[in-house]
Protein backbone atom coordinates (compact mmCIF):
# COMPACT_ATOMS: atom_id res chain seq x y z
CA UNK A 1 0.00 0.00 0.00
CA UNK A 2 1.25 3.14 -1.00
CA UNK A 3 1.35 6.29 1.10
CA UNK A 4 -1.66 7.76 -0.37
CA UNK A 5 -3.43 4.77 -0.11
CA UNK A 6 -2.61 4.59 3.16
CA UNK A 7 -3.58 8.44 3.79
CA UNK A 8 -7.23 7.67 2.20
CA UNK A 9 -7.89 4.53 4.07
CA UNK A 10 -7.04 6.67 7.48
CA UNK A 11 -9.11 9.49 6.01
CA UNK A 12 -12.12 6.78 5.53
CA UNK A 13 -11.72 5.11 8.91
CA UNK A 14 -11.88 9.06 10.07
CA UNK A 15 -15.18 9.73 8.09
CA UNK A 16 -16.85 6.54 8.98
CA UNK A 17 -16.53 7.37 12.78
CA UNK A 18 -17.45 11.03 12.33
CA UNK A 19 -20.58 9.54 10.68
CA UNK A 20 -21.39 6.98 13.30
CA UNK A 21 -20.38 9.81 15.85
CA UNK A 22 -23.45 12.14 14.32
CA UNK A 23 -25.44 9.22 14.76
CA UNK A 24 -25.22 8.69 18.19
CA UNK A 25 -25.36 12.26 19.12
CA UNK A 26 -28.76 12.11 17.01
CA UNK A 27 -30.10 8.77 18.93
CA UNK A 28 -28.75 10.47 22.47
CA UNK A 29 -31.34 13.29 21.46
CA UNK A 30 -34.73 10.64 21.22
CA UNK A 31 -36.92 9.97 24.64
CA UNK A 32 -39.56 7.51 24.79
CA UNK A 33 -42.30 7.65 26.66
CA UNK A 34 -41.86 4.40 28.88
CA UNK A 35 -39.83 1.72 27.93
CA UNK A 36 -40.46 1.81 24.51
CA UNK A 37 -37.14 2.55 22.55
CA UNK A 38 -35.33 -1.02 21.31
CA UNK A 39 -31.67 -1.35 20.81
CA UNK A 40 -30.43 -4.55 19.13
CA UNK A 41 -27.02 -5.69 19.21
CA UNK A 42 -25.63 -8.36 17.05
CA UNK A 43 -21.67 -9.65 16.90
CA UNK A 44 -21.06 -10.63 13.17
CA UNK A 45 -21.67 -14.32 13.98
CA UNK A 46 -24.78 -14.63 15.16
CA UNK A 47 -27.52 -16.08 12.41
CA UNK A 48 -29.76 -13.31 11.37
CA UNK A 49 -32.35 -15.85 11.47
CA UNK A 50 -31.86 -16.38 15.33
CA UNK A 51 -32.24 -12.65 15.52
CA UNK A 52 -35.54 -12.69 13.92
CA UNK A 53 -36.77 -15.59 16.41
CA UNK A 54 -35.71 -13.34 19.01
CA UNK A 55 -37.26 -10.32 17.54
CA UNK A 56 -40.70 -12.53 17.36
CA UNK A 57 -41.06 -13.85 20.61
CA UNK A 58 -40.25 -10.52 22.03
CA UNK A 59 -43.13 -9.31 20.02
CA UNK A 60 -45.37 -12.19 21.56
CA UNK A 61 -44.23 -11.02 24.72
CA UNK A 62 -44.67 -7.34 24.29
CA UNK A 63 -48.50 -8.39 24.48
CA UNK A 64 -48.50 -8.53 27.77
CA UNK A 65 -47.30 -4.60 28.52
CA UNK A 66 -50.31 -3.18 30.03
CA UNK A 67 -50.03 0.60 28.68
CA UNK A 68 -51.54 0.44 25.30
CA UNK A 69 -50.05 2.49 24.17
CA UNK A 70 -46.55 1.14 25.09
CA UNK A 71 -47.63 -1.85 24.01
CA UNK A 72 -48.38 -0.63 20.55
CA UNK A 73 -45.17 1.59 20.20
CA UNK A 74 -42.68 -1.35 21.52
CA UNK A 75 -44.96 -3.97 18.75
CA UNK A 76 -44.74 -1.27 16.02
CA UNK A 77 -40.78 -0.93 16.55
CA UNK A 78 -40.29 -5.08 16.54
CA UNK A 79 -42.08 -5.38 13.80
CA UNK A 80 -40.29 -2.48 12.18
CA UNK A 81 -36.59 -4.27 12.78
CA UNK A 82 -38.10 -7.60 11.47
CA UNK A 83 -38.68 -5.73 8.37
CA UNK A 84 -35.04 -4.22 8.03
CA UNK A 85 -33.69 -8.09 9.33
CA UNK A 86 -35.27 -9.29 5.54
CA UNK A 87 -32.69 -7.21 3.55
CA UNK A 88 -29.99 -9.50 5.17
CA UNK A 89 -28.28 -13.13 4.43
CA UNK A 90 -26.84 -16.12 6.96
CA UNK A 91 -24.95 -13.45 9.03
CA UNK A 92 -24.50 -9.65 9.71
CA UNK A 93 -22.27 -7.41 8.12
CA UNK A 94 -18.30 -7.50 9.42
CA UNK A 95 -17.94 -6.61 13.11
CA UNK A 96 -21.66 -6.95 13.40
CA UNK A 97 -24.31 -4.10 12.96
CA UNK A 98 -26.49 -2.58 15.75
CA UNK A 99 -30.37 -1.87 15.34
CA UNK A 100 -32.60 1.09 16.82
CA UNK A 101 -36.21 1.84 16.75
CA UNK A 102 -38.84 2.72 18.64
CA UNK A 103 -41.73 6.17 18.83
CA UNK A 104 -39.83 9.03 19.76
CA UNK A 105 -41.38 12.12 21.68
CA UNK A 106 -41.97 15.27 19.11
CA UNK A 107 -43.78 17.63 21.27
CA UNK A 108 -47.11 18.50 22.23
CA UNK A 109 -48.15 14.69 22.98
CA UNK A 110 -46.77 13.39 19.51
CA UNK A 111 -44.63 10.88 18.46
CA UNK A 112 -43.04 9.41 15.21
CA UNK A 113 -41.19 6.28 14.30
CA UNK A 114 -37.25 5.98 13.98
CA UNK A 115 -35.71 3.00 13.03
CA UNK A 116 -31.72 3.01 12.38
CA UNK A 117 -29.44 0.55 11.43
CA UNK A 118 -25.49 0.93 12.20
CA UNK A 119 -23.42 -2.00 9.92
CA UNK A 120 -19.69 -2.57 10.77
CA UNK A 121 -19.32 -0.34 13.46
CA UNK A 122 -15.23 0.78 14.14
CA UNK A 123 -15.21 -2.46 16.62
CA UNK A 124 -16.20 -5.79 16.58
CA UNK A 125 -19.85 -6.21 18.66
CA UNK A 126 -18.87 -8.84 21.16
CA UNK A 127 -22.02 -10.36 22.49
CA UNK A 128 -25.49 -10.44 20.91
CA UNK A 129 -28.05 -7.88 23.36
CA UNK A 130 -31.55 -6.83 23.39
CA UNK A 131 -32.54 -3.69 25.75
CA UNK A 132 -35.88 -1.54 26.00
CA UNK A 133 -36.24 1.44 27.35
CA UNK A 134 -36.84 5.13 27.26
CA UNK A 135 -33.72 5.62 25.84
CA UNK A 136 -31.57 4.42 23.12
CA UNK A 137 -28.50 2.33 24.67
CA UNK A 138 -25.85 4.19 22.51
CA UNK A 139 -22.76 3.62 25.50
CA UNK A 140 -21.21 0.55 23.81
CA UNK A 141 -20.91 2.41 20.86
CA UNK A 142 -19.71 5.54 22.78
CA UNK A 143 -17.00 3.32 24.00
CA UNK A 144 -16.36 1.94 20.51
CA UNK A 145 -15.77 5.77 19.02
CA UNK A 146 -13.42 6.20 22.44
CA UNK A 147 -11.38 3.09 21.85
CA UNK A 148 -7.49 4.69 21.09
CA UNK A 149 -4.61 2.51 21.11
CA UNK A 150 -3.12 -0.81 21.36
CA UNK A 151 -1.07 -0.91 24.55
CA UNK A 152 0.61 -3.64 25.79
CA UNK A 153 0.25 -4.43 29.84
CA UNK A 154 2.59 -6.63 31.93
CA UNK A 155 1.82 -7.57 35.61
CA UNK A 156 4.28 -9.96 37.80
CA UNK A 157 5.58 -10.58 40.94
CA UNK A 158 8.15 -13.23 41.82
CA UNK A 159 5.51 -15.90 41.30
CA UNK A 160 3.31 -15.14 38.69
CA UNK A 161 3.42 -12.98 35.78
CA UNK A 162 0.55 -12.12 32.61
CA UNK A 163 0.74 -10.77 29.62
CA UNK A 164 -1.86 -9.14 27.57
CA UNK A 165 -3.29 -5.95 25.75
CA UNK A 166 -5.71 -2.92 26.21
CA UNK A 167 -7.07 -1.94 22.85
CA UNK A 168 -8.97 0.91 23.75
CA UNK A 169 -10.72 -0.05 26.80
CA UNK A 170 -10.85 -3.81 26.00
CA UNK A 171 -8.01 -5.70 28.07
CA UNK A 172 -7.30 -8.89 26.64
CA UNK A 173 -5.35 -11.44 28.94
CA UNK A 174 -2.95 -13.24 26.31
CA UNK A 175 -0.38 -14.89 28.21
CA UNK A 176 0.60 -16.52 31.88
CA UNK A 177 3.41 -17.87 33.72
CA UNK A 178 4.85 -19.35 37.14
CA UNK A 179 7.52 -19.11 38.71
CA UNK A 180 9.84 -21.65 40.54
CA UNK A 181 11.80 -18.99 42.78
CA UNK A 182 12.17 -20.25 46.08
CA UNK A 183 10.67 -18.57 49.12
CA UNK A 184 13.13 -16.31 51.42
CA UNK A 185 13.65 -19.54 53.62
CA UNK A 186 16.37 -21.75 52.80
CA UNK A 187 15.69 -25.76 53.05
CA UNK A 188 18.46 -27.95 55.11
CA UNK A 189 21.89 -27.40 55.33
CA UNK A 190 22.19 -24.61 52.71
CA UNK A 191 24.21 -22.03 52.86
CA UNK A 192 22.71 -19.21 53.03
CA UNK A 193 25.13 -17.50 50.63
CA UNK A 194 24.70 -20.45 48.10
CA UNK A 195 20.78 -20.27 48.70
CA UNK A 196 20.92 -16.10 47.55
CA UNK A 197 22.53 -17.07 44.89
CA UNK A 198 20.18 -19.78 43.56
CA UNK A 199 17.16 -17.75 44.48
CA UNK A 200 18.72 -14.87 42.02
CA UNK A 201 19.19 -17.08 39.18
CA UNK A 202 15.60 -18.09 39.97
CA UNK A 203 14.31 -14.74 39.89
CA UNK A 204 16.69 -13.89 36.42
CA UNK A 205 15.43 -16.90 34.74
CA UNK A 206 11.51 -16.10 35.72
CA UNK A 207 12.35 -12.23 34.58
CA UNK A 208 13.17 -14.03 31.51
CA UNK A 209 10.99 -15.77 30.45
CA UNK A 210 8.26 -13.09 31.26
CA UNK A 211 10.19 -10.82 29.03
CA UNK A 212 10.41 -13.94 26.15
CA UNK A 213 6.13 -13.88 26.53
CA UNK A 214 6.06 -10.10 26.19
CA UNK A 215 8.39 -9.99 23.49
CA UNK A 216 6.83 -12.27 21.51
CA UNK A 217 3.45 -10.80 21.82
CA UNK A 218 4.68 -7.04 21.35
CA UNK A 219 7.40 -6.92 18.99
CA UNK A 220 5.19 -8.20 15.80
CA UNK A 221 3.04 -5.16 16.82
CA UNK A 222 5.80 -2.55 18.17
CA UNK A 223 5.09 -0.42 15.25
CA UNK A 224 1.21 -0.12 16.21
CA UNK A 225 1.46 -0.21 19.67
CA UNK A 226 1.60 3.04 21.47
CA UNK A 227 3.22 2.23 24.39
CA UNK A 228 3.69 -0.44 27.46
CA UNK A 229 2.71 -1.07 30.97
CA UNK A 230 4.36 -2.74 33.66
CA UNK A 231 2.89 -3.28 36.74
CA UNK A 232 3.70 -5.57 40.02
CA UNK A 233 4.33 -4.33 43.70
CA UNK A 234 8.26 -3.00 44.20
CA UNK A 235 10.71 -3.86 44.03
CA UNK A 236 9.59 -6.44 41.38
CA UNK A 237 8.62 -4.47 38.68
CA UNK A 238 11.69 -2.00 38.95
CA UNK A 239 14.15 -4.96 38.59
CA UNK A 240 12.06 -5.82 35.32
CA UNK A 241 12.24 -2.37 34.05
CA UNK A 242 15.86 -1.98 35.03
CA UNK A 243 17.35 -5.28 34.29
CA UNK A 244 17.08 -4.66 30.24
CA UNK A 245 14.82 -7.60 29.80
CA UNK A 246 12.59 -6.28 27.52
CA UNK A 247 13.35 -6.06 23.80
CA UNK A 248 15.09 -2.10 23.07
CA UNK A 249 12.23 -0.69 20.96
CA UNK A 250 9.25 -2.13 23.57
CA UNK A 251 11.71 -0.95 26.70
CA UNK A 252 12.21 1.97 24.93
CA UNK A 253 8.23 2.39 24.61
CA UNK A 254 7.35 1.74 28.52
CA UNK A 255 4.76 4.69 29.53
CA UNK A 256 5.60 3.95 33.60
CA UNK A 257 5.62 1.93 36.39
CA UNK A 258 2.46 1.11 38.40
CA UNK A 259 1.65 -0.40 41.67
CA UNK A 260 -0.09 -3.41 41.56
CA UNK A 261 -1.48 -5.45 44.06
CA UNK A 262 -2.54 -8.52 42.16
CA UNK A 263 -0.75 -10.25 39.27
CA UNK A 264 -3.41 -12.48 37.87
CA UNK A 265 -5.77 -11.72 34.99
CA UNK A 266 -7.43 -9.43 37.05
CA UNK A 267 -4.22 -7.57 37.93
CA UNK A 268 -4.28 -6.51 34.08
CA UNK A 269 -7.30 -4.52 34.76
CA UNK A 270 -5.85 -3.12 37.74
CA UNK A 271 -2.83 -2.09 36.17
CA UNK A 272 -5.34 0.34 33.37
CA UNK A 273 -6.77 1.79 36.15
CA UNK A 274 -3.65 2.64 38.04
CA UNK A 275 -2.10 3.84 34.00
CA UNK A 276 -5.53 5.59 33.73
CA UNK A 277 -3.73 9.12 33.64
CA UNK A 278 -0.32 8.00 31.48
CA UNK A 279 -3.29 6.81 29.26
CA UNK A 280 -5.17 9.82 29.21
CA UNK A 281 -1.70 11.67 28.17
CA UNK A 282 -0.53 8.94 25.54
CA UNK A 283 -4.06 9.46 23.75
CA UNK A 284 -3.80 13.46 23.38
CA UNK A 285 -0.13 13.23 22.98
CA UNK A 286 -0.62 13.01 19.14
CA UNK A 287 -3.25 15.77 18.97
CA UNK A 288 -0.25 17.77 21.16
CA UNK A 289 2.52 16.69 18.59
CA UNK A 290 0.56 18.21 15.34
CA UNK A 291 -1.04 20.96 16.99
CA UNK A 292 2.46 22.42 18.10
CA UNK A 293 3.67 21.70 14.92
CA UNK A 294 1.17 23.52 13.90
CA UNK A 295 1.71 26.75 15.87
CA UNK A 296 5.04 26.83 14.94
CA UNK A 297 4.49 27.10 11.20
CA UNK A 298 1.79 29.99 11.96
CA UNK A 299 4.81 31.86 14.59
CA UNK A 300 7.44 31.41 11.96
CA UNK A 301 6.72 29.19 8.90
CA UNK A 302 4.70 28.94 5.69
CA UNK A 303 3.05 26.10 5.72
CA UNK A 304 -0.09 26.50 7.63
CA UNK A 305 -3.44 27.28 6.92
CA UNK A 306 -6.59 27.55 8.66
CA UNK A 307 -9.81 29.23 8.58
CA UNK A 308 -13.01 27.18 6.76
CA UNK A 309 -12.33 29.47 3.43
CA UNK A 310 -8.50 29.78 3.35
CA UNK A 311 -8.57 26.07 4.17
CA UNK A 312 -11.33 24.66 1.86
CA UNK A 313 -9.03 26.69 -0.98
CA UNK A 314 -5.77 25.10 0.15
CA UNK A 315 -7.68 21.84 -0.34
CA UNK A 316 -9.00 21.75 -3.40
CA UNK A 317 -5.24 23.25 -4.78
CA UNK A 318 -3.98 19.81 -3.38
CA UNK A 319 -1.46 21.58 -1.17
CA UNK A 320 -2.72 20.57 2.39
CA UNK A 321 -0.55 17.78 3.54
CA UNK A 322 -2.69 17.13 6.90
CA UNK A 323 -6.40 18.57 7.56
CA UNK A 324 -6.97 19.34 11.38
CA UNK A 325 -10.62 19.05 12.14
CA UNK A 326 -11.90 19.91 16.12
CA UNK A 327 -13.92 16.81 16.94
CA UNK A 328 -16.20 19.17 18.47
CA UNK A 329 -17.27 20.80 15.21
CA UNK A 330 -20.61 20.86 14.14
CA UNK A 331 -21.34 23.25 11.69
CA UNK A 332 -23.02 22.83 7.77
CA UNK A 333 -21.09 24.75 4.78
CA UNK A 334 -23.73 26.48 2.75
CA UNK A 335 -23.12 27.10 -0.89
CA UNK A 336 -24.47 30.37 -2.64
CA UNK A 337 -24.09 30.79 -6.10
CA UNK A 338 -25.38 34.15 -7.37
CA UNK A 339 -26.89 34.78 -10.66
CA UNK A 340 -23.76 35.71 -11.88
CA UNK A 341 -22.20 32.37 -12.03
CA UNK A 342 -20.36 33.25 -8.85
CA UNK A 343 -19.98 30.73 -6.13
CA UNK A 344 -19.49 31.40 -1.92
CA UNK A 345 -19.70 29.63 0.82
CA UNK A 346 -20.18 30.09 4.36
CA UNK A 347 -20.19 28.14 7.61
CA UNK A 348 -23.83 27.87 9.85
CA UNK A 349 -24.89 26.06 13.07
CA UNK A 350 -26.09 22.61 12.24
CA UNK A 351 -29.50 23.87 13.90
CA UNK A 352 -29.83 27.52 12.22
CA UNK A 353 -31.56 28.60 9.65
CA UNK A 354 -29.66 29.45 6.17
CA UNK A 355 -29.30 32.87 5.85
CA UNK A 356 -29.84 35.94 2.80
CA UNK A 357 -26.28 36.26 1.32
CA UNK A 358 -25.00 38.94 -0.80
CA UNK A 359 -22.06 38.09 -2.89
CA UNK A 360 -19.15 39.58 -2.45
CA UNK A 361 -18.34 39.56 -6.32
CA UNK A 362 -21.45 41.88 -7.65
CA UNK A 363 -23.35 42.61 -4.58
CA UNK A 364 -26.36 40.43 -5.93
CA UNK A 365 -28.64 38.71 -2.96
CA UNK A 366 -29.03 35.06 -2.94
CA UNK A 367 -31.85 34.05 -0.68
CA UNK A 368 -31.01 31.04 1.82
CA UNK A 369 -33.85 28.97 0.10
CA UNK A 370 -31.47 28.87 -2.95
CA UNK A 371 -28.26 27.55 -0.97
CA UNK A 372 -27.15 24.23 -0.74
CA UNK A 373 -26.01 22.98 2.77
CA UNK A 374 -23.46 19.98 3.77
CA UNK A 375 -22.16 18.84 6.87
CA UNK A 376 -19.09 20.84 6.60
CA UNK A 377 -16.91 18.00 7.77
CA UNK A 378 -18.26 15.74 4.80
CA UNK A 379 -17.22 18.47 2.57
CA UNK A 380 -13.95 19.00 3.55
CA UNK A 381 -13.37 14.95 4.03
CA UNK A 382 -14.53 14.63 0.90
CA UNK A 383 -11.92 16.64 -0.88
CA UNK A 384 -9.10 15.46 1.25
CA UNK A 385 -9.94 12.17 -0.18
CA UNK A 386 -10.02 13.19 -3.55
CA UNK A 387 -6.34 15.26 -3.08
CA UNK A 388 -5.07 12.36 -0.97
CA UNK A 389 -4.89 14.58 2.63
CA UNK A 390 -5.10 13.28 5.68
CA UNK A 391 -7.30 13.92 8.09
CA UNK A 392 -6.51 14.50 11.69
CA UNK A 393 -9.31 15.04 14.40
CA UNK A 394 -8.29 16.60 17.20
CA UNK A 395 -9.76 17.20 20.92
CA UNK A 396 -10.69 19.30 22.85
CA UNK A 397 -9.35 18.04 26.14
CA UNK A 398 -6.49 20.28 25.50
CA UNK A 399 -5.40 24.38 25.59
CA UNK A 400 -4.06 24.02 21.53
CA UNK A 401 -6.73 21.65 20.53
CA UNK A 402 -9.20 23.74 22.43
CA UNK A 403 -7.34 27.17 20.48
CA UNK A 404 -8.30 25.51 17.03
CA UNK A 405 -11.62 25.07 17.76
CA UNK A 406 -12.52 28.33 19.57
CA UNK A 407 -9.30 30.73 17.68
CA UNK A 408 -9.60 29.38 14.28
CA UNK A 409 -12.99 28.08 13.71
CA UNK A 410 -12.34 24.29 14.11
CA UNK A 411 -10.58 23.98 10.77
CA UNK A 412 -7.05 23.96 10.22
CA UNK A 413 -4.64 22.46 8.41
CA UNK A 414 -0.68 21.37 7.73
CA UNK A 415 0.65 22.30 3.65
CA UNK A 416 2.81 20.58 1.30
CA UNK A 417 4.40 23.79 -0.04
CA UNK A 418 3.34 27.52 -0.11
CA UNK A 419 0.59 28.85 -1.80
CA UNK A 420 0.24 32.05 -0.50
CA UNK A 421 -3.27 31.86 0.33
Amino acid sequence: MNQQEAQSDMSGDDRKKYEFRRVIEELQQYDGSGTQLVSIYVPEDKLVSSVVEHVVQEHSEASNIKSKSTRTNVQDALKSLKDRLRYYDTYPPENGMVLFSGAVDTGGGRSEMVTKVLESPPQPIQSFRYHCDSAFLTEPLEEMLTDKGLYGLVVLDRREANVGWLRGKRVEPVKSASSLVPGKQRKGGQSAQRFARLRLEAIDNFYQEVAEMANELFVPKRHEIEGVLVGGPSPTKDEFADGDYLHHELDENVLGLFDVEYTDESGLYDLVDAAEDALADAEVMKDKRVMNEFFEELRGGELATYGFEQTRRNLDMGAVDRLLLSEDLRKDAVSFECPDGHVERELVGEHEETPTHTCGECGETVPGEAAEREDVIDHLITLAEQRGTETKFVSTDFEKGEQLYEAFGGVAGLLRYSTGV
